[in-house]
């Protein structure tokens, strides 16, 4: 397999990572109440449910080393780090309550989301446009 093949397959494994990470961080603020947005169920399950499928077709995608797929979804990722550091910046929330009554610091969240984020974008670029490390 060539370099540039196991690149792609670590980005479409990254992109899941990240991906399932995003979903399953939103239903967690949805069904604690905390999302700032009024979501009925059937929205809910529309939003999440296309997520669910973008979190399965955009990883194949990358691994079939579509290089101008993974270029758009590499700004696309980088458009929605800046919106993760204006979390950082402006929490809407002030925390988010975890199991067990711990409550997590909104921007302690968000600045997680934000190393995930980045981390995800890299390895998108770095099959899109063949870097080395």
């Amino acid at each position: 397999m060539a370099i540039q093949q196991v690149k792609f397959r670590q980005a479409a494994v990254s992109y899941l990572i990240y991906g399932c990470l995003y979903l399953a961080g939103a239903a967690y603020i949805a069904a604690s109440g905390n999302s700032g947005r009024a979501m009925t169920s059937r929205s809910a399950l529309v939003w999440f449910g296309v997520g669910a499928i973008l979190v399965i077709l955009f990883p194949w995608l990358i691994s079939k080393s579509y290089v101008w797929f993974t270029r758009t979804l590499v700004l696309l990722v980088l458009f929605r780090a800046v919106g993760v550091v204006r979390v950082i910046v402006r929490p809407t929330i002030a925390a988010v309550p975890l199991i067990g009554g711990i409550e997590l610091p909104m921007r302690l969240g968000a600045f997680f989301f934000l190393l995930v984020t980045l981390g995800a974008g890299y390895m998108l670029a770095r099959a899109a446009w063949d870097l080395r490390p």
